[in-house]
């Protein structure tokens, strides 16, 4: 047909349920989803926000991508000042993450990366700001007994109990669940993706 709009497919670079949902509520549902295999250690002295956008890019350029396919990455941590809060080793490591967010301020960044049919890559960061209140000794227990904050970056999910928690919020509430959807909206735009 003459004039034809070819929609590239779009590719997950996550096999998190989480980031699925959320693209979900702005109706874009991908063709694929793949588990991108990158070491996510950081690196000595890499600040938060470099961290994020690293990760979010070498997930994109980890998963393969056909010809009319964009590939759409993304990548969330809790940083307390430059320190990382990657997800908790175990229980002992959930309960440290806990005691230092009670009653202060932290960052959650994201980066989001996605290689569009040009092979082009375009990187965008999120950062909101979450401040928890002052948790007492049994509601750190009765977090860390219920499992919701292992594999989480931070040791804690805001869509979840957590949320009980948050006594402030600056920024994008998405962010925080794992995808920013003002940021991935606008890749996703850029890279002709159709939204809902």
């Amino acid at each position: 047909m003459s004039g034809a709009v070819s929609f590239p497919a779009l590719v997950l670079a996550s096999t998190s349920p989480r980031r699925r949902e959320l693209l979900a509520r702005i109706g874009v549902v991908p063709a694929r989803v793949a588990a991108p295999d990158i070491d996510e250690t950081p690196l000595k002295g890499e600040l938060p926000r470099a961290y994020v956008a690293r990760l979010a890019e070498s997930k994109a350029r980890a998963v393969e991508r056909g010809a009319d396919e964009v590939v759409l990455a993304g990548d969330t941590t809790v940083a307390v000042g430059r320190r990382i809060l990657e997800k908790p080793a175990d229980e002992a490591d959930l309960r440290r993450m806990l005691a230092l967010l009670s009653g202060r301020r932290h960052h959650v960044w994201s980066g989001v990366a996605m290689v569009d049919r040009e092979d082009r890559l375009r990187v965008r960061v999120a950062d909101t700001i979450v401040a928890f209140k002052a948790l007492s000794a049994a509601e750190i227990d009765w977090y860390v007994a219920s499992g919701e904050g292992m594999g989480k970056a931070g040791g804690y999910a805001i869509q979840g109990r957590a949320e009980m928690f948050v006594r402030f919020l600056s920024g994008s509430h998405s962010n925080v669940v794992g995808l920013p959807l003002f940021e991935t909206r606008s890749l996703l735009t850029a890279a002709g993706v159709p939204l809902g």
